[in-house]
């Protein structure tokens, strides 16, 4: 212990010890080897202590407790926890005033059917305080809660209500004998005897029941609600206190809710050391919450009084607290001669528990925590039985838990856990023999507070001065393994035989920690408080004036002068001068207002960084968006994309006044604000602040008006963005009574409430640098909804981005590179100084003692540099490069540029501190125009110099009059150190001219994952690319280039060789170059005096015996390396004396030149340098090559702990995806933790968050410009979702169109059929998508003369003209449309399976076909009222149709509607549900068979008509033919059936509607009269629904007597031009009403692919029917890319090789019986795509030449645009064109039947050399149709005229010949 007292430990005798100790329990695994701590501390030879000994150390203690508590006012240890005052020694006490062994009891038998379980009363009522804790618990007045002891259930308590007049007061007196009390469980009252009252309430004792032995307790609650365990019920008269201050007792007050300062609880919800505690929450029946000494004021009620934080083992008042301590007047067990007691410490522990019982967090009873345990025997021997490695506690203390120095490679990879209690001290008489005292003087002569690590079996009693002790079940915890099944053991490797058992391993693991040295003991101490707690403690320490002895010990110099008196003398020498501010050295001196008049120019070489995206940014915001789509078509209606028209945004950040400024300006720079249409462009920049909000105490303000624009905007998607998520993680309910720390609890409170979880158009955005606390077993995220930062595997992939991300992996990767100045650091002198000082003080915090050190550096350097040149061997070589360089470079720049350090000191105290006396020093040298000295401190604004706010508008040279720097970013250029102070860095960004970083006071302190990793990210920057490129090459040069890099050493490359030069003076470092030493270490013996001046720096040599040799491993004394200096160049030079293998490189990073000549030719950023404590740089530093830094082997972040410390070790070449699974399987979060409570009802599931998504990036990347680039392109997909690409093609053919004289009155609705017949049909097709078709042949036609141009036959298809436009509440939608209104109509019920649709089978005889169909229908349960079904078998008879009679119904369209769709599952316009304003409508899909399963998973409620597999290669042709033939047979099923109702035949509605999957809009234009503001009268067109356009259509009068109705087509012509007549008897297409009953006679053909439709009207209109389009609707036809009618890839049947020839639409057909290559695609299609090709061949009479049209007999087929095509029909009192005159120069005959005969033919007149083209089915029909039409008269054929489409026999080829007229 490093004190000569009994109980010592020896070095020797431990080693002894341990050996055998290890080597006993590896050779038997069934003997138990005796503790280790009782070999070596309580060794039987040394002689007990007496009485006599121990006493005069009691007094003295009580004295000092006396004293301390004068001092410092009550002791407080602020939990519902109690003093121990020894339960079973009490029972014992009770027992021992008689010698006669206790009296047996037998308990009256329970009532029949009463209840006996323990812990319930017999009325079955609860009565257990862990269920009751929470309820609210009515009592009569003068009633108390007390706590009643059951033997049975020793780890609960019993709660009951009891008359106070029965109790004793806080002296143990004045209670009444007797007892009176109710049952709080079932209410029953006035209970008048204990036993009666203890049999109700089931304590089933075996002795005599008393109400002093079984009522323990008083019950109190806490202000959180909460009731808890109070402070015992002093039964027993309080002894005499004859022996004054030596028996007082302490008993803590039990009234504290551990919720008043949340954030020093640890994994159980405790939290150490003393607060200030509320007279208002004490219970007036319990006075003694105090300490009860005579003489003194009871001063816990005195709120002014602020009581320490506590750092470890500690008595009241005394330095540094681990445990609050409880003492307590007890017998000594074999009694006192003198009466006097003695008071002694014992230590015992208790097991972490994880998760807590109670319902409410941080308010655990004694009996909770203490569970797990069955308790210690109860007589005081030295351990208990083997079983038992940690003595179970009798009472459970709160204490901080401990956070461990982590080994990189833990024993049996087992790291250490967090999640653990220190030990506990409590008072129990104990044999003296068995006593260790811990002497008063411990602390100063070992000069370190040891830490004591509980192994196996039970600690000695520690008495004395245990403050100076801290106990710790560090290791024991450890090993604590729950029993692991096989699986577990597979998933880590292990088997079940390779698992030692505890006591072994332990064991093992003491030979590790023997070496612990004093540094890790102290930061094991340290360690164990929270960022909170540790710099409440520094705040302590600096108020009470404990710092006194430190601070007098640096109010002098290295040299031992009086500093400030030396500063007041050099500032006399001045006088009014100043050092000259910048373009000077800094001996040169000018008057303050010379200096203050100095004037910078405009620089146009400083680096402002302007806000771009770049390429990786987009990259990631593409991520985002991506994340969100995969959240809309998840499918579990989280979020409906198609809902939204506008995105809104807000920016949550950390409280810090910088980062807000810093989003701001991002914002404004952006342009977002704008971009998404928040603000116009004028007023963005002001408004831009309502955007970004702080997590201060205004925020709910803020966020009240946030969320009332959630609620009120339901068409706006928001996007809540929660910055730096990891850095406030707090549970607002554990945080609901925090004083001092106004943020905590506010991120929880906001993020996590429910009106964000269950708004609809709220997305959450966490974005985090370390996002390890958000990713836990219980994290709110879901891991598929993580997006990781994009990471560059090699150069290569970077491509040709300028600067490369330089991170945390970047700057330990940097050792390796050899680099004679290395970017992470270790000021090893520093360190030295540090544990020397460490030593000397050792009840301070090591920060406090860091700062001090840091200061007194930072002042030395400053002085030794400019004035005291003595003192330059006195400040570390680290220290005094970085003053030289930060007060040089200014002045060798000619506008005063230079470069900015940051100190980190979290401590806002000691960074004021730092702040002040640093800018003193400067002052007083006279530097305060030289460079700027600034507090970084969150919770405000920086202030800057005037001056300096000068010099910097002056290099901007546009800024405004008012601009002030209000970020760190707009400090770029300006010299100056940035003292950065607050809990947290909070991702602020630091400008280029950022180059030193020192983190010397991050320690033992920061020894989890984020916290330190948080601290380096400060460093993280882009680089220029040349700066990592150079250091890739410089570790790969060959031999001979090293031969050639010597010689170019001195040029301006940045690699600079140095291998073994001699010494020369020319190597001297001046002041003046701007370089010096910065990693050698410097002794005043070695330096050389003679050549040192005032203004100059020389370490010629360097001392080498004090540099660590484990950090520069090629480091050998003695030797010495000098670097050449450029003078020009500010160079990080080093004199690292380093010894270089031959094959080593060095290199030096360069920072841009400050020379004149050069400032302009290099400009590189760099990255920059990092000085960091030894523990940080052991962390970081050591990482092996590609693998992550051993930082990532800590626990991930405080608020976590492990879930079990068995676990494997996190894989060195983890992805951001795979640590975060890792973390998730592996971390649990605390209790205080926001995501605590995440937990689902159902075990084992998680609930996460389903709009929530984490961003996750290393620091400084680009993360903020990423999100908001992802905000603009979510606005843009919005926009996109809520446009639609439509059709916009003006008609054509409009010139031919023939004027007719008959016309309607533009504002009749409907078409009268009296006019309307008289109209005749305009033959021409007007649909653009005809353009490349054949045209029909009018008499118009043959009037217009086109040129013969070759150049228009165009192979590509050509692009058709498209619009976007925007969706309505009309439209129909695909499958990614979702909302709440049709979801119904979409999804099928999801507790309902498919099969809920059936499958129905339905036959008709078609004559076309010649034979019977069978269709399949697939109809939902919940269409079958569309149906008629046969009362046996439900097989389907018909589909229902209304009556023409029936009254026009608004909320109904009578017409079935038929959709064919083919390859558009997805993408087709197949949800009407909008577009038919919800109404009940009947609509069928009519799918191919193959197609079936796709259509019916995407559209599981709609009905589908299959069509039979023969059809499955068939056109559109097929769809439509079936769709007829099926609505004509089912329209006689029903006028059959309604026939026998009475209905008569023509009054069953015959229509149907076929419509394209494409139909995505429907407009109405309406007449506009000429107005004032309108020269000419035009259209206006508004957006109507499906339903109204079909209603207005079913009301057209005599509409039975229309065979097709339909609308136009839009375009965005229509309006603008003059208006045409209301109804056209024209062509229709994609949308119409047939009259199915009226085409009976006319047919689709059915082996049609293309120009089925106008093949279809040509045929009817020639039948003498109505076609009549409405031209006041007209219809928007989506553009979809996907499906539809698209051309089959022509491929030979059998492939000969892959890469063939494409196939050419000629090669389509071949001769009969050739060898050619045969084409796998059918017939039919292969003819018409040669017909549509092959016109110079077929028809080279009929191009160009209209007025000689090809005449085609029956049908229209496309021959090519060239061509037009004359249609007559074949059929009797068929309605022609006029033939008369026309000469036609070509005949197309297609499978003409036996109305076409040689007569028909000899009609028409042909021109002399007009060709022929006969198309049949087979050879033999081909050569019986030539003989039939006599067609050898007129034609002339040759054999090799006859063709066949080039299909195999099996595909059966159709044949067609080929004829010239003679």
């Amino acid at each position: 212990m490093g004190n000569s007292y009994a109980g010592q430990l020896k070095s020797a005798r431990f080693e002894e010890a341990l050996h055998n100790s290890i080597e006993a329990s590896l050779r038997c695994s069934s003997v138990v080897p005796r503790p280790i701590f009782s070999q070596l501390y309580l060794d039987p030879d040394q002689p007990p202590f007496l009485p006599e000994d121990v006493k005069p150390k009691v007094e003295e203690l009580d004295k000092e407790l006396v004293h301390r508590y004068t001092q410092n006012g009550s002791l407080d240890f602020s939990n519902n926890q109690t003093v121990n005052e020894m339960e079973d020694e009490e029972e014992d006490e009770d027992m021992s005033d008689s010698s006669s062994p206790p009296i047996p009891y037998s308990q009256k038998p329970a009532p029949e059917g009463s209840c006996t379980t323990d812990g319930f009363c017999q009325a079955g009522k609860d009565l257990r305080l862990v269920s009751l804790c929470m309820e609210q618990i009515d009592i009569p007045a003068g009633f108390l809660l007390v706590g009643a002891k059951s033997p049975n259930l020793p780890e609960h308590i019993l709660v009951c209500a009891v008359d106070k007049r029965f109790l004793p007061d806080d002296h143990g007196k004045n209670a009444l004998l007797g007892f009176s009390g109710n049952c709080i469980g079932c209410g029953e009252r006035g209970f008048r005897y204990f036993t009666e009252f203890s049999n109700h309430i089931n304590l089933k004792l075996t002795t005599q029941p008393k109400k002093q032995k079984h009522l323990k307790y008083y019950l109190v609650r806490s202000s959180q609600g909460v009731l808890s365990k109070g402070p015992l019920i002093c039964w027993k008269e309080c002894r005499s206190r004859q022996s004054s201050a030596a028996s007082h007792s302490a008993k803590p007050n039990s009234s504290v809710s551990p919720s008043t300062t949340p954030e020093s609880r640890r994994a159980n919800g405790y939290k150490s050391g003393f607060t200030q505690t509320d007279s208002s929450v004490f219970s007036p029946a319990k006075s003694s919450s105090a300490v009860n000494i005579s003489g003194t004021q009871d001063l816990s009620r005195n709120k002014n009084i602020v009581k320490p934080l506590a750092l470890s083992v500690q008595l009241v008042g005394k330095t540094f607290a681990t445990a609050p301590l409880t003492l307590r007047n007890s017998d000594v067990a074999n009694g006192n001669s003198s009466g006097g007691r003695n008071n002694v410490l014992s230590s015992t522990f208790s097991r972490p528990m994880p998760h807590s019982t109670s319902p409410s967090p941080g308010c655990f009873s004694v009996d909770q925590a203490s569970m797990s345990s069955s308790g210690p025997p109860k007589k005081r021997h030295r351990g208990w039985s083997p079983g038992s490695p940690v003595p179970p506690p009798g009472l459970v203390v709160p204490v901080p838990t401990i956070r461990p120095l982590t080994r990189t490679e833990p024993l049996l990879s087992v790291p250490v856990p967090q999640s653990m209690l220190t030990g506990i001290l409590q008072p129990q008489p104990i044999p003296a023999g068995e006593t260790v005292i811990v002497p008063e003087n411990l602390l100063n002569n070992s000069g370190i507070r040891p830490v004591i690590l509980i192994g196996y079996g039970t600690l000695p009693y520690f008495y004395g001065n245990v403050g100076d002790i801290v106990v710790s079940p560090l290791l024991v915890n450890c090993y604590k393994i729950p029993q692991l099944e096989n699986k577990d053991l597979d998933l880590l490797g292990l088997t079940g035989a390779q698992l030692l058992s505890v006591e072994n391993m332990i064991l093992l693991t003491i030979q590790y920690l023997v070496r612990l040295g004093q540094y890790q003991s102290r930061a094991l101490a340290e360690s164990m408080l929270t960022t909170s707690e540790f710099l409440k403690e520094i705040s302590y320490e600096l108020i009470t004036g404990k710092v006194s002895f430190l601070a007098s010990h640096f109010k002098n110099t290295s040299l031992g002068d009086d500093l400030d008196k030396l500063l007041e003398k050099m500032k006399q020498q001045r006088g009014d001068n100043v050092v000259i501010p910048f373009s000077g050295d800094v001996n040169e001196c000018v008057s303050s207002q010379e200096a203050a008049a100095m004037v910078s120019t405009q620089d146009s070489d400083l680096d402002i960084d302007t806000f771009q995206i770049y390429q990786p940014q987009l990259t990631v915001a593409r991520k985002l968006l991506s994340q969100v789509c995969a959240i809309a078509d998840s499918g579990n209606q989280s979020l409906d994309l198609g809902h939204f028209s506008k995105v809104d945004f807000i920016i949550i950040v950390p409280r810090s006044e910088v980062l807000v400024q810093q989003t701001l300006q991002r914002i404004r720079q952006s342009g977002v604000l704008v971009d998404l249409g928040l603000e116009e462009n004028g007023t963005a920049y002001q408004r831009a602040e309502k955007y970004v909000v702080r997590l201060d105490n205004e925020i709910q303000t803020k966020f009240e008006v946030f969320m009332r624009r959630v609620k009120q905007n339901p068409y706006t998607l928001f996007v809540l963005v929660h910055d730096n998520a990891h850095v406030d993680l707090t549970s607002a309910i554990s945080s609901s009574l925090t004083h001092g720390e106004p943020s905590h609890g506010l991120a929880d409170r906001v993020i996590n409430c429910r009106e964000v979880t269950e708004a609809f158009n709220l997305l959450v955005l966490q974005v985090s640098s370390f996002p390890y606390a958000l990713q836990t077993q219980q994290s709110r995220i879901s891991s598929n909804n993580e997006v990781h930062w994009i990471q560059f595997d090699n150069m290569e992939e970077i491509g040709s981005e300028e600067k490369l991300y330089f991170g945390l992996n970047e700057y330990s990767k940097s050792l390796q590179w050899g680099i004679t100045s290395p970017l992470l650091r270790c000021d090893e002198n520093f360190e030295k100084m540090v544990n020397t000082l460490l030593e000397r003080y050792p009840r301070l915090h090591s920060m406090v003692i860091r700062c001090y050190l840091l200061i007194q550096q930072y002042s030395e350097a400053l002085m030794a540099l400019t004035t005291m040149a003595s003192l330059r061997d006195h400040s570390t070589p680290e220290t005094l490069s970085i003053m030289d360089d930060l007060i040089t470079s200014p002045g060798k720049n000619r506008n005063g540029c230079g470069h900015m350090l940051i100190i980190r000191v979290p401590s806002v105290q000691l960074a004021m501190l730092a702040r002040e006396r640093l800018q003193e020093v400067r002052d007083k040298l006279g530097l305060q125009y030289r460079f700027e000295i600034l507090l970084g401190n969150p919770a405000s604004e920086f202030t800057v110099a005037k001056h300096f706010v000068t010099r910097l508008k002056a290099w901007r040279g546009n800024e405004q009059e008012d601009w002030v720097p209000r970020t760190y970013q707009d400090l770029e250029g300006l010299p100056c150190i940035v003292i950065l102070t607050g809990k947290d860095t909070l991702g602020e960004t630091f400008p280029r001219s950022l180059k030193y970083c020192d983190l010397r006071l991050i320690d033992s302190s920061y020894l989890t994952r984020t916290a330190l990793e948080q601290e380096v990210g400060l460093a993280c920057c882009y680089v220029s690319k040349e700066a990592i490129r150079g250091s890739i090459v410089a570790l790969d040069l060959s031999e001979k280039e090293h031969e050639k890099a010597n010689i170019s050493e001195n040029d301006s490359d940045e690699l600079l060789i140095d291998l073994e030069r001699p010494q020369s003076n020319s190597s001297a470092v001046t002041g003046t170059s701007g370089s010096i030493a910065e990693n050698g270490v410097s002794s005043s013996s070695a330096a050389d005096k003679s050549q040192k001046q005032p203004a100059s720096l020389n370490f010629q040599n360097v001392a080498v015996s004090t540099v660590d040799e484990g950090t520069y491993p090629r480091f050998t004394a003695g030797e010495t390396l000098k670097q050449e200096c450029d003078s020009l160049g500010n160079q990080m030079a080093s004199s690292t004396t380093s010894k270089l293998s031959s094959s080593s490189v060095t290199r030096t990073f360069r920072w841009p030149s400050q020379s004149v000549k050069e400032c302009k030719t290099l400009h590189a950023a760099l990255p920059r340098i990092v000085i960091l404590s030894k523990a940080a740089y052991c962390l970081l530093g050591s990482q092996k090559s590609g693998h992550l830094p051993s930082s990532s082997s800590l626990l991930p972040h405080a608020d976590v702990s492990w879930l079990r410390s068995l676990r494997p070790l996190l894989p060195k070449d983890m992805n951001g995806e795979e640590q975060s699974l890792y973390y998730r399987q592996w971390t649990t979060a605390r209790q205080h933790h926001a995501d605590y409570n995440n937990q689902s009802e159902t075990a084992g599931s998680k609930s996460f968050h389903p709009r929530r998504l984490l961003l996750t990036g290393p620091p400084q990347v680009g993360k903020t410009g990423s999100y908001l680039q992802f905000l603009r392109i979510l606005f843009r997909m919005l926009i996109r979702l809520l446009e639609v690409d439509v059709y916009d093609e003006e008609e054509i053919n409009t010139s031919s169109t023939e004027s007719s004289e008959i016309t309607q009155s533009s504002n009749d609705h409907w078409p009268d059929i009296e006019i309307f017949s008289k109209i005749t049909f305009d033959l021409s097709v007007h649909d653009t998508k005809y353009g490349s078709m054949s045209p029909v042949y009018t008499e118009q036609l043959s009037r217009v003369k086109q040129e013969a141009n070759k150049e228009t036959k165009v192979e590509e298809p050509r692009k058709r003209e498209t619009v976007s436009m925007m969706l309505t509440k009309y439209s129909a939608y695909n499958t990614f449309h979702h909302c709440e209104q049709c979801h119904q109509y979409m999804d099928i019920n999801p507790a309902a399976q498919m099969t809920d649709s059936t499958l129905h089978a339905f036959t008709f005889s078609s004559s076309m076909l010649g034979e019977e169909v069978q269709l399949h229908f697939i109809i939902p349960k919940s269409k079958e009222n569309h149906f008629v079904f046969s009362k046996q078998g439900k097989h389907l008879e018909s589909m229902r149709l209304p009556l023409v009679s029936d009254k026009q119904n608004l909320n109904a369209v009578k017409s079935p509607i038929f959709t064919p769709s083919s390859g558009r599952h997805e993408h087709g316009l197949l949800n009407l549900y909008h577009a038919m304003e919800g109404i009940s409508h009947l609509h069928l899909l009519v799918v191919k068979e193959y197609e079936m399963p796709l259509y019916r998973k995407y559209w599981p409620n709609h009905i589908m008509l299959v069509l039979p597999g023969m059809f499955n290669n068939a056109g559109v042709g097929a769809a439509r033919f079936l769709i007829k033939e099926l609505s004509y047979h089912n329209l006689e099923l029903e006028r059959n059936r309604l026939e026998e109702l009475g209905v008569k035949r023509q009054c069953v509605w015959p229509f149907i509607v076929v419509m394209d999957d494409s139909c995505v809009l429907w407009n109405i234009h309406s007449v506009q009269e000429q107005s004032s503001s309108s020269m000419e009268p035009g259209n206006t067109n508004k957006n109507v629904s499906l339903k109204s356009v079909l209603q207005h259509i079913e009301a057209t009068p005599k509409i039975v007597h229309y065979a097709i109705l339909g609308i136009q087509k839009w375009n965005s012509k229509l309006n603008s031009r003059g208006s045409k007549p209301p109804f056209s008897r024209c062509h229709v297409h994609d949308f119409i009403l047939l009259n199915v009953d009226l085409t009976q006679n006319v047919q689709y053909d059915l082996n049609r692919y293309f120009c089925e439709d106008v093949d279809f009207n040509l045929r009817t209109n020639s039948s003498g029917l109505l076609i009549c389009r409405f031209n006041n609707f007209s219809l928007m036809k989506k553009h979809i890319q996907v499906g539809g009618q698209k051309d089959f890839a022509i491929k030979p049947k059998i492939m000969v090789s892959e890469s063939m020839a494409p196939i050419m639409p000629l090669q389509y057909v071949c001769a009969p019986d050739s060898e050619h290559t045969l084409l796998a695609a059918p017939a039919q299609f292969l003819l018409e795509k040669f017909l549509q090709h092959a016109t110079y061949k077929l028809f080279p009479k009929a191009i160009h030449n209209f007025k000689n049209p090809v005449l085609a007999i029956d049908c229209y087929l496309n021959i090519g645009p060239e061509v037009a095509i004359c249609y007559v029909s074949s059929r009797p009192h068929s309605i022609n064109v006029n033939c008369e005159g026309v000469f036609f120069s070509g005949l197309l005959l297609y499978l003409c039947d036996s109305f076409v005969g040689a007569d028909l033919l000899k009609k028409f007149k042909f021109l002399k050399g007009a060709t022929l083209c006969v198309i049949c089915q087979d050879r033999s029909s081909l050569r019986q149709t030539i003989v039939r039409l006599e067609l050898e008269d007129e034609w002339q054929f040759r054999l090799r005229d006859e063709f066949q489409t080039a299909n195999s026999i099996d595909d059966k080829p159709l044949y067609f010949l080929t004829g010239r007229h003679i």
